[in-house]
């Protein structure tokens, strides 16, 4: 045992902890920020590389108890974790270096209206005077060029550092990106998985984004092959859930968020959209109609601890804007323009919570055995 005097002690107990998982000591690792030493009290500040580290909780211990065994004088030891925050972004999606929130938008099901949502909350978003980015991710239904009166739409390649990249469409203030665009859209897509996985990869990496507040990214419906792909190349900000209150739906929304949930992919969840809540006739703005069922997804975001992202009625508007390209979000002070109004200002807020809260989403590292 040493009477402790120094920091230089200190370190030298520290050099024998070992990190079980980079298996090298945590001073060789640069870990150990700083060591301070005040009366009977040692306060040790470490930083760790990563955003997490399954391992944090026992390398503190091993450092107390190793601090505690080897010195004579009966001190307090603090150790105080920092853990990186910086999104990282690997070399092959440097276009993306300059995102600063990445959110997917997803469905348990189906003709839910998940596109419709997206879109509008893209516009709703971008009225808030924020950067706005929409990737239509839909690869075998892709519905977003026609949202945007752009189904003929033909992308042009721009050089940038060296590297040929995909100009996005701007209209509405919105950089869009879609499958739809490099398709006939009068023809099935008949693609395997890899095939489509490699698709939307390219479209991702090849695109230029440039900086935005927040990228959208319209997912297909279900969980498959696409939503693996995203999680496993991208750090997603967080998911966005759209159904119907109808009970059928709400099945499918369990199952989204579980997966979103689950420990492989753990991609924070910040809402659901209950679309097609209501039937509101033009004639009578007042009056509501709960054609599908009463507020199913404010109920069962209660169960599931989530948010309630905001509540979009049926309203005939929406269907007939969507189908010309001028989306209703367009005129915020309509009944449904504020509706996707108050959506947007819904996501920024839990957005804001869940960055304020919890490190980056890191990209899911899936290992075959």
């Amino acid at each position: 045992m040493i009477n402790m005097t120094s920091e230089k002690d200190i370190i030298s107990i520290l050099e024998e902890i070992v990190h079980p998982s980079l298996k090298q000591n945590i001073v060789a690792l640069g870990m150990v920020k700083s060591i301070q030493i005040e009366d009977n009290k040692i306060h040790i500040i470490l930083v760790y590389p990563k955003p997490t580290d399954p391992f944090a909780n026992a390398i503190k211990k091993a450092c107390i108890r190793a601090i505690t065994e080897k010195t004579k004088q009966d001190y307090t030891v603090e150790i105080e974790e920092i853990f990186s925050t910086a999104r990282k972004v690997s070399p092959e999606y440097d276009n993306l270096k300059d995102v600063k929130n990445i959110i997917a938008v997803a469905s348990g099901k189906g003709g839910v209206g998940k596109s419709t949502v997206a879109v509008n909350l893209a516009i709703a978003l971008s009225h808030l005077n924020l950067k706005v980015g929409l990737l239509d991710a839909d690869l075998y239904g892709p519905s977003v060029p026609k949202m945007f009166a752009a189904e003929h739409h033909q992308p042009t390649m721009v050089e940038r550092n060296g590297k040929e990249l995909i100009e996005p469409l701007i209209k509405y203030n919105i950089k869009v990106q879609s499958a739809g665009f490099f398709f006939n859209p009068n023809e099935a897509l008949i693609w395997r998985g890899p095939m489509a996985t490699n698709a939307l990869k390219q479209m991702i990496t090849q695109t230029l984004w440039e900086d935005l507040d927040y990228l959208l990214i319209d997912l297909p419906p279900g969980t498959g092959d696409i939503h693996i792909t995203l999680v496993q190349e991208l750090p997603i900000t967080g998911a966005v859930i759209v159904s119907t209150p109808q009970k059928v739906a709400l099945a499918d929304v369990i199952k989204g968020i579980s997966m979103f949930r689950s420990d492989k992919i753990n991609v924070p969840v910040l809402g659901i959209v209950e679309n097609m809540s209501w039937f509101t006739p033009a004639e009578l703005p007042e009056n509501k109609y709960y054609i599908f069922g009463k507020e199913g997804c404010k109920q069962l975001a209660e169960e599931l601890n989530v948010p309630l992202l905001g509540q979009i009625p049926i309203v005939q508007s929406i269907c007939e804007s969507g189908d010309t390209g001028q989306p209703v979000a367009m005129n915020p002070f309509t009944l449904e323009g504020k509706a996707f109004a108050n959506l947007a200002e819904n996501v920024i807020v839990e957005v804001d919570k869940r960055n304020n809260q919890l490190p980056p989403t890191k990209k899911v590292e899936i290992t075959h055995r």
